[in-house]
C-alpha cells in the first residue's frame, strides 16, 4: 500500500466545497540566512521590535542667563547680549545707536530678568529658574548704587555753590566806600540798593561754576584754515563754535591721541555752516585732537563748557547751553527738514536726557529736569524753548 503526502499548508477540506489554493512557505537556500519582507499595508512593527528613530541635525546649546544677563546689563549700550545671543542684525543697530541711547538697553535688560529673552532659534535661556532671583537682587543693588553716586555728586555740587557767593558780593562794599567819600548825607548811604542786579545773575555763575568743576576749563582758542586740517585740543570737554563757507562735505570730528575715533561727530553737514556743538560729555574717550574735512575757509573757536550761555529761547542751527533752574516743562518748536535733537546733560545718573529725537519740523512739550546741566541742540532750521 502507498500513501501519498497531502499538499503543504492544506488541512481538512470544508464541509460543502474544495479548499481554495494556500501559497507555498518560501524556504531559504542551505547556508542563506532569510530575507526579512516588509510588511505590507502600512502594519505596524510586531510586538517586542521598535520603529526606527527619526535622526535630526545636531543642535546648539541653549544660552547661558547668566551671560545675557550680564552682557545687558553692564555692555547693553553696545548691543553685546545681542551679538551673544546670535541675533546680529539687532546687535549692530543697537551698537549704532548707543542702545537706543539707553532705552533699548533697559527694555532688553527687563526682557531677560522676567524671562521672556531667546536666541535666535526662539529657544529659552538656560538657567534662568535657577538664578532668576540672584539676578534681580545684584541688579536692584546696582541700580541703587547708581542712586547713590548720583545722590553723592549732587550733594557735592550742592556744597561747592555757597563757596561762590562771596566772591559774587565782594565787590558790592567798595562803591558803598567811595560815595561815603563824596558827600555826608545820609542819602548815599541808601545808593547800595542798587545791588540786586548782582543776585540776578548767581544762578547762572553757580552753573558755570558746575561746569567748570565737571569739564573742567581752559583759554579759549581760535583757528582759522581753509581745506583739510588738524587742530589739537586743549585738555577736558569743551564747546566748538564753527563756521564754513565752502560748497561740498565740512565735517569736524574729536580724536584720541591714537587718531582713534570717540564718537563725538561735532559737524557733518554740506556747505555753508555756522553753530556750536560740544564735545567729552558722552564720549568714548578723552579727545586730543580735531579732524577737518572742508573744501572752502573756515574758522573754529575752542572754548570750555563753562563758557556756554544761559538756554535761550530761541535761536538757529546747533547750539550748547547751561540750565541751572528747577524741573520744569518745556515746549519746543522747529521749522527745519533735518534732524532736530535736545539732549540735557546732568550729574543724574537715571536721567535718560534725550528730550527730542525727530525730523523735520517739530512742536510739542517735553519733561525737562533740574539743573545744573548742559541742553545740546542740534537743528538745520530755527528754534523755539518756551520756560513757564
Amino acid at each position: 500500500m502507498s500513501y501519498t503526502n497531502p499538499p503543504q499548508g492544506s488541512g481538512p477540506a470544508p464541509a460543502g466545497g474544495s479548499m481554495p489554493p494556500q501559497p507555498a512557505p518560501q524556504y531559504a537556500a542551505p547556508g542563506t540566512a532569510p530575507t526579512a519582507t516588509a510588511p505590507v499595508g502600512g502594519y505596524p512593527p510586531a510586538a517586542g521590535y521598535a520603529s526606527a528613530p527619526a535622526f535630526n541635525g545636531p543642535q546648539a546649546p541653549l544660552k547661558s542667563f547668566i551671560a545675557t544677563w550680564l552682557f545687558a546689563m553692564l555692555l547693553g549700550v553696545l548691543g553685546v547680549d545681542r551679538f551673544y545671543l546670535g541675533k546680529v542684525g539687532t546687535g549692530i543697530a543697537k551698537l549704532l545707536t548707543f542702545g537706543g541711547l539707553g532705552i533699548w538697553a533697559l527694555v532688553d535688560l527687563i526682557i531677560t530678568l522676567v524671562g521672556k529673552q531667546t536666541d535666535k532659534l526662539g529657544r529659552p535661556l538656560e538657567g534662568y529658574e535657577h538664578y532668576k532671583k540672584i539676578a534681580w537682587i545684584v541688579t536692584a543693588a546696582w541700580v541703587l548704587l547708581g542712586v547713590v553716586v548720583g545722590a553723592v555728586n549732587g550733594a557735592t555740587a550742592g556744597s561747592r555753590m555757597p563757596a561762590a557767593l562771596p566772591e559774587v558780593s565782594q565787590p558790592a562794599p567798595e562803591p558803598a566806600a567811595e560815595v561815603e567819600e563824596e558827600a555826608e548825607p545820609a542819602a548815599p548811604a541808601e545808593e547800595p540798593a542798587e545791588e540786586p542786579a548782582a543776585p540776578v545773575e548767581v544762578p547762572v555763575d553757580d552753573t558755570a561754576s558746575w561746569a567748570a568743576d565737571t569739564y573742567g576749563t581752559f583759554d579759549a582758542v581760535t583757528q582759522q584754515g581753509s581745506g583739510d586740517s588738524i587742530i589739537e585740543l586743549p585738555a577736558g570737554a569743551g564747546i566748538v563754535t564753527a563756521s564754513h563757507n565752502g560748497s561740498a562735505n565740512f565735517i569736524v570730528q574729536v580724536l584720541d591721541a591714537s587718531n582713534g575715533m570717540t564718537g563725538d561727530l561735532l559737524v557733518d553737514t554740506i556747505g555753508a555752516y555756522s553753530g556750536t556743538a560740544a564735545y567729552g560729555i558722552t564720549a568714548f574717550g578723552e579727545g586730543a585732537r580735531l579732524q577737518v574735512t572742508a573744501d572752502g575757509a573756515w574758522e573754529l573757536t575752542i572754548a570750555p563748557i563753562a563758557s556756554a550761555p544761559e538756554l535761550a529761547e530761541s535761536g538757529a542751527g546747533d547750539g550748547v547751553f547751561l540750565y541751572g533752574g528747577d524741573a520744569t516743562a518745556a515746549t519746543l518748536t522747529h521749522d527745519g527738514s533735518a534732524n532736530f535733537i535736545v539732549q540735557q546733560h546732568s550729574d543724574d545718573f537715571l536721567a535718560m536726557g534725550l528730550l527730542v529725537n525727530d525730523i523735520g519740523a517739530y512742536s510739542g512739550t517735553v519733561p525737562l529736569g533740574a539743573g545744573p546741566s548742559v541742553v545740546t541742540v542740534m537743528a538745520d532750521g530755527s528754534w523755539t524753548i518756551s520756560l513757564p
